[in-house]
Order: structure tokens, then C-alpha cells, then sequence
């Protein structure tokens, strides 16, 4: 195999054993609380709010209303909203920060990590573990063999874009109709 298949097979590998390991009936409740919620807000920092962004797109696609925090056109978060916070380590600062305002206002928490004892558990609702080795070296992790927190952030879009999958799936929502959503001023 040249290097580029090893590469792209050592990554599809890490992503597909990490979304094996993922708690179905924890994402169950996440697609609930998305479901239920008028509005659905993201947070994350770095590479992991690009991706969370990609995921707010893709619900927007689906008809969901998202927002990113910090957006222009951000409006404010109610008891009716939802947050998902996007980090691995559940420790930033900044999506902590928000989370404990989102409690303030009684909007409910939803952290998709990879640790499920960190300071964010104490202002989550429904927590989504990507099962990604970390410091602890928990059994059962992904180990990865990429830079950085690459299999997180590639997982966790993977992540967003099977939970459209399984929303159009339970909607009955016809492809096609889906473009009414797409972005049409490009």
C-alpha cells in the first residue's frame, strides 16, 4: 500500500471504531433533546467549533434553528433551548463559561466529550462520550495514531452528520425537499 492508503486507512479506521463505541441510547436522548428544544444553540473552541458549525449547518438543513454563540444574529437562550458544547477534555474555559450561563437561564446541556468525569458533567443534561484515548488511557478508548486532537474533531462532524442521517430517517424527510434549507445567495 503506498503511504496515502496507509494514511486514509489508519484514519477511516480510528473514526469508525470511535463511532462503533458510541452509546446508542445516549444519542437517543440527544436527538430528544435537539427534538424538543425550539432553538439549538453550539459552543466549542478551535477545530472542534469548526466542526460543530459544520453540524449546526447540516441541522439547519433540517429544518432545526441553530446558532453558534457568538454569531451575530445570536439570539437569547431560554428554558425551550438547548445547548451542545463540543469538548473532548469537557475542561475549556470558554465552553464551560457558557454552559454554566446556559444553566442560569434554564436552557438544557448537552456535551459531546471525551471524558465523563470533568467540570463540564456538572452542567450537563445528556452527555455523548466519543470513546477516544485520552491522559486517563481508560479501557475500551481509541487510541490514535494522528497530530493532536484530530480524531476527536474528525468524529465528532462523523458524528453530527449521522445524527442528521438518523433525523431525516425518523422524519420520513425526502431528500429533495431538503434544498428549500440549502443556501441559496452563493
Amino acid at each position: 500500500m503506498s503511504d496515502y492508503q496507509v494514511a486514509h486507512k489508519t484514519i477511516t479506521d480510528e473514526i469508525t471504531q470511535t463511532l462503533a463505541n458510541v452509546n446508542s441510547e445516549d444519542v437517543d436522548r440527544l436527538l430528544e433533546e435537539i427534538n424538543k428544544a425550539d432553538k439549538v444553540f453550539f459552543v466549542g473552541v478551535g477545530r472542534v467549533l469548526l466542526s460543530l458549525q459544520s453540524i449546526a449547518k447540516r441541522l439547519a438543513h433540517l429544518g432545526v434553528q441553530t446558532f453558534v454563540v457568538g454569531q451575530i444574529t445570536e439570539p437569547a437562550i431560554t428554558d425551550k433551548d438547548l445547548l451542545i458544547v463540543g469538548s473532548g477534555s469537557g475542561e475549556t474555559q470558554f465552553p464551560l463559561i457558557i454552559a454554566k450561563k446556559a444553566k442560569e437561564f434554564n436552557a438544557r446541556v448537552a456535551h459531546i466529550g471525551t471524558n465523563p468525569d470533568c467540570s463540564m458533567s456538572q452542567y450537563s443534561d445528556v452527555f455523548i462520550r466519543l470513546p477516544i484515548s485520552s491522559n486517563a488511557d481508560t479501557p475500551g478508548e481509541v487510541k490514535s495514531n494522528q497530530p493532536m486532537k484530530s480524531l476527536f474533531e474528525q468524529s465528532l462532524l462523523v458524528f453530527g452528520d449521522t445524527l442528521a442521517l438518523m433525523m431525516v430517517t425518523e422524519k420520513n424527510i425526502e431528500l429533495q425537499s431538503l434544498w428549500e434549507y440549502h443556501a441559496n445567495l452563493e
